[in-house]
């Protein structure tokens, strides 16, 4: 991939997320401060009081698959509630949003007595409840049953019950999905949608005859044929789901097929669309999911609680996946695997995904968080959990060493940020739909992990513990204490809670600088902008482990299996140290003014004796702020040259091992030194590397059928092509973009389109954003932030995103 200093990183995308993210932080503090006073009645909060409980919902739903003479999808249904009351109430507040009743709702007790009567109804869109004044009130301890009729609007925005297409054999067909997560369940119909009001759910669908209808539950047989208003329809039930949060529930209805397996009684299916599934795309998901079952249930002892699970793929989702109670939905490039066109990186980031969303069957559903102030709860546990259980599945990808890569150096950016927040939030500042969106960020899944035999043990009786529960924080750190003293060999200073309280409820990490002559130890706030130390270093303090993890490289006392937080050593300290560690922390110490420039850029010496994919990924990821910091000055040229001195070495040893580049080695991790070599030669424009990816691309433009191009180098190859290119390189491009099928190759096509050097091409580019037509939804961010890394790019992408900033985050 051809870049110079000016585009080698990601500027503009630091510029446009720094800015954004202040601008976004802003408003969020904001609306974060508490009121001073109380809402003057109950419909202006946004939390549900506790008066109603819910207990079953019976919910039976019908989209229409084809608008309406006036250009609108919409669905129709009806739902009735079984709530119970436990203290007197003369209103009943339930959550309806963007949906219309097309009948007044009625109110039954279920034991036959003479219910309440509904005085008076209305919406209340701010805090996105249905209300209903009653003109006396409910018995505590009676049971009461409340049916709604309503209809929505079948919208393409990826949230509630929305629909989304696909093309094959050139006809676009429709498909309708779900997406309940965190709380859209009230665009669907009224429930009461909070993570704690757990129900049992009956789901029916009617739905186009030729299409399939699924649910979280097994459909019941007996499946009726009819007509509905003149349209030939079927009625598919659903079994009762388990006792769950509404935001588990999921919908869908398509033309899809499926792949299947049986794991004992348990039934696993994966669907796709028939070509899709033809082509084998989902042999490798079943496979991995009925092993990574296995696991989950052997770890946890804890059986799988649904007597199906299925895994459907769909072109357009906000996520890689949504964890919905045995019907889990992805995004089809992060499912679908092809050998012949997916890269190794492709295969790896399927096996974790599943793993996540599996991990979510028992962190999240069958014991979930009492609120959203916790996501980590849910979301931190199923990504440790992602790498531990694909490991085992995969023992020789040495997945657990790139959560080193892939999160902590992540966190580790995001939390020495003043924008930075706490793991677990106080439950009254989390309150407003855009606050909770907000937390799901790379604190809430990345600033999580544990390891050792107590991990298992304590996992074990928390799930059988809580199962079909709400859980917060203390619970964890209750079975996580009865873990450890039952264990014996490790032994804390304090208390579990006491010691992680510090981590959970402060943002942020410490460093601890060490006096080498005195033996004196403090700690501080790491914090990278130096204006915002003294503000938020007031009381912080963390219960840090120290361990002679510099010593012969041995840990003898409890200590997180990484180094957990920055340590400042006094010089020549630092020689004992590998380069790995290194590596991990000298960089941000470095932009932080904690060490001399030059003393963190002697961490990279090493690099030319280096062909290992960890060490040189985590230095390009480091380099970043140097690039960033220097790019625009006169040290720039020697940057460029001692960056291509360093990078050569390691692009000429595979090279000889490949010959030519042509031998793709037998393992995992092999593929991935060999990819990083290619890699970081073409970034460092080592010109044998740019000579290469620009013939390999005019040898597929003059064979399209045929590429040439080896799957784990096409993205380098196709970036560095259309970069020295012009307009033909980019329109073929374009044109294999528009025309493959294989969602993973659309990606790197999408990416590479962004290294052209014409800003007419980019700015026509980031145009296509706005026409999803040309760019999915959930695709345009992405093609923002690439334009971004384009040091052409980078004041388009960033006018782009000022100018269209209303339409980008509202529509």
């Amino acid at each position: 991939m051809r870049k110079g200093c000016f585009s080698t990183m990601c500027v503009l995308c630091t510029v446009v997320a720094t800015v954004s993210v202040a601008t976004l932080i802003g408003i969020w503090i904001f609306q974060l401060l508490p009121s001073i006073d109380p809402p003057a009645v109950l419909w202006d909060s946004y939390r549900l009081p506790t008066a109603l409980l819910p207990d079953t919902y019976h919910v039976s739903l019908w989209p229409r698959l084809r608008p309406s003479p006036a250009g609108i999808y919409v669905f129709t249904g009806n739902s009735t509630v079984v709530f119970r009351c436990v203290r007197e109430t003369d209103l009943i507040l339930i959550h309806s949003y963007k949906l219309n009743l097309t009948a007044e709702p009625t109110l039954t007790a279920l034991s036959g007595t003479p219910a309440p009567i509904i005085h008076s109804t209305w919406m209340q869109d701010t805090t996105q409840y249905l209300v209903m004044q009653l003109n006396s009130k409910l018995t505590a301890g009676e049971s009461y049953v409340l049916r709604t009729e309503f209809v929505g609007k079948l919208g393409n925005d990826l949230e509630g019950f929305y629909r989304t297409a696909y093309k094959e054999g050139g006809v676009i067909r429709t498909v309708v999905a779900s997406k309940m997560h965190p709380i859209h369940t009230r665009k669907t119909f009224p429930c009461f949608d909070e993570p704690a009001m757990k129900a049992v759910f009956h789901i029916t669908l009617h739905h186009d005859r030729g299409t399939v209808a699924l649910s979280n539950s097994m459909e019941i047989r007996d499946k009726v044929d009819t007509v509905v208003d003149g349209t030939p329809v079927t009625i598919t039930r659903f079994k009762p789901t388990e006792y769950m949060s509404p935001y588990l529930l999921s919908m869908f209805v398509s033309d899809y097929t499926n792949v299947q397996s049986r794991e004992d009684t348990l039934q696993v299916r994966v669907w796709a669309p028939p070509g899709a599934v033809s082509q084998g795309l989902c042999a490798c998901a079943l496979s991995l999911t009925g092993r990574l079952l296995h696991l989950l249930q052997d770890y946890y002892n804890v059986t799988y609680p649904l007597p199906k699970l299925d895994q459907v793929t769909l072109p357009d989702v906000h996520y890689g996946g949504t964890e919905n109670w045995g019907l889990i939905t992805y995004r089809e490039k992060r499912l679908f695997y092809e050998p012949r066109i997916s890269s190794n990186r492709d295969k790896q980031s399927t096996a974790t995904l599943i793993a996540h969303d599996l991990g979510h069957m028992w962190f999240g559903n069958l014991v979930t968080l009492s609120w959203w102030n916790e996501v980590w709860l849910s979301e931190g546990l199923a990504l440790y959990m992602s790498y531990l259980s694909a490991d085992y599945t995969e023992p020789n990808w040495n997945l657990k060493d790139l959560i080193v890569l892939n999160d902590i150096h992540r966190v580790f950016a995001v939390d020495a940020l003043a924008s930075s927040h706490p793991l677990s939030s106080k439950e009254e500042d989390i309150m407003k739909p855009e606050q909770i969106s907000e937390l799901f960020d790379t604190i809430s899944y990345s600033k999580v992990g544990l390891r050792g035999s107590a991990h298992a043990q304590f996992t074990s009786t928390y799930l059988q513990t809580f199962a079909y529960k709400n859980t917060v924080v203390s619970d964890l750190w209750d079975h996580l204490q009865r873990a450890v003293d039952a264990n014996g060999t490790v032994r804390l200073p304090r208390p579990v809670r006491e010691i992680m309280d510090r981590w959970v409820l402060q943002m942020g990490f410490p460093l601890v600088t060490i006096n080498t002559r005195t033996g004196v130890v403090t700690q501080q706030h790491f914090l990278l902008e130096p204006d915002a130390k003294e503000e938020y270093n007031q009381g912080f303090s963390f219960s840090a482990p120290l361990c002679d993890v510099f010593v012969e490289l041995k840990m003898t006392c409890w200590c997180s299996p990484y180094v957990s937080q920055h340590i400042a050593l006094s010089p020549p300290s630092h020689a004992g140290l590998n380069s790995c560690v290194e590596s991990l922390m000298f960089p941000d110490s470095c932009r932080a003014g904690i060490i001399p420039v030059a003393l963190a850029l002697n961490t990279t010496v090493f690099l030319s004796k280096e062909t290992s994919y960890i060490p040189w990924e985590s230095a390009l990821m480091n380099l970043d702020s140097f690039y960033h910091t220097f790019d625009q000055t006169d040290v720039c040229g020697n940057m460029k040259k001692y960056f291509k001195k360093q990078a050569t070495p390691l692009f000429e040893h595979f090279k000889a091992i490949t010959p030519g580049w042509m031998r793709v080695p037998a393992g995992h991790t092999d593929q991935f030194d060999r990819l990083n070599a290619f890699r970081v030669g073409c970034t460092a424009e080592v010109d044998a590397c740019l000579n290469l990816t620009v013939s390999w691309f005019s040898q597929w433009m003059e064979e399209p059928a045929q590429n040439p191009v080896d799957p784990n180098l096409r993205s380098t190859v196709y970036c560095s092509a259309i970069a020295a290119g012009g307009a033909k390189e980019w329109e073929f491009a374009w044109r294999m973009f528009q025309n493959t099928s294989v969602a993973t190759e659309a990606e790197r096509l999408m990416s590479a389109l962004a290294c052209t050097r014409d800003t007419q091409r980019l700015e026509s580019f980031l145009s296509f954003t706005l026409n999803p037509v040309k760019i999915r939804k959930h695709e345009a961010t992405s093609v923002i932030v690439q334009v971004a890394r384009n040091k052409a790019g980078r004041a388009l992408a960033w006018n782009f995103v000022r100018q269209n900033w209303k339409y980008i985050f509202t529509e």
